[in-house]
């Protein structure tokens, strides 16, 4: 079963949009339809060459994007570390400066016109996937007078169906900045904090190309990877 205190409370007045997220009654329960277990789901005949690249899935022809180089893999087991195939990850992150490609984007820092910023891929027959991307920057966000966010690629898995879709924050190991954060702070351990930072393997590196950063994905069970949107896992 799931240790329900390896999640942070819904309420942490410190992260101010918890206070208005957090719910005021108890949680329902309720069973999963018929469509949401036999819906279709995403398939490897619609993923296109580029979409696990986010260095080149936006650039013009000859170019890529701006910052350090890295390939982020790892592999997605369930509670009793069997892979889990087939299963669509999307990953969304700002660029190497710090900036969503958003049109309510506020930061400063410039716009990387080789940068999307969002990719996709299917884990394969053993649960493995793996990205290229940029690393991306730091940035300031409006919760307290300088609060800022450390570096993190947002990662969404999708189940058996499009309705069981658990989203949730990659960090970087190292990162001093992890440990500032009034998000991460709401998670009440170290030991939860580090299920969400992501090991440099320099075993997976790509010589004078990239850094490589691994992250598994668990999702159910005592030590689960801490979801936002559905703390109980898939």
């Amino acid at each position: 079963m799931r240790d329900r205190a390896w999640h942070p409370p819904a309420l942490t007045p410190l992260y101010k949009t918890s206070v208005a997220r957090s719910p005021q009654r108890a949680p329902l329960s309720f069973a999963t339809t018929i469509s949401e277990e036999t819906s279709p789901v995403f398939g490897n005949d619609v993923l296109g060459p580029l979409d696990n690249d986010l260095i080149h899935n936006f650039a013009k022809d000859g170019a890529g994007a701006i910052g350090p180089r890295i390939v982020v893999y790892g592999r997605v087991v369930d509670e009793a570390n069997r892979p889990v195939p087939n299963t669509l990850i999307e990953v969304w992150q700002a660029n190497a400066g710090g900036r969503y490609r958003h049109k309510k984007e506020g930061y400063l820092a410039p716009l990387d016109p080789n940068f999307g910023g969002c990719g996709r891929c299917i884990t394969d027959e053993n649960g493995w996937y793996e990205f290229r991307t940029v690393q991306p920057g730091p940035y300031p966000w409006p919760n307290g007078p300088n609060d800022w966010r450390p570096a993190h690629i947002h990662f969404s898995i999708f189940g058996h169906a499009f309705a069981q879709r658990l989203i949730s924050q990659l960090y970087f190991e190292g990162d001093p900045m992890i440990w500032q954060c009034p998000i991460v702070g709401t998670i009440p351990t170290p030991e939860a904090i580090e299920t969400l930072v992501a090991k440099l393997d320099m075993g997976a590196t790509i010589p004078m190309d990239a850094r490589a950063y691994r992250f598994d994905i668990v999702l159910r069970g005592k030590r689960q990877t801490l979801f936002e949107n559905r703390m109980e896992g898939l």
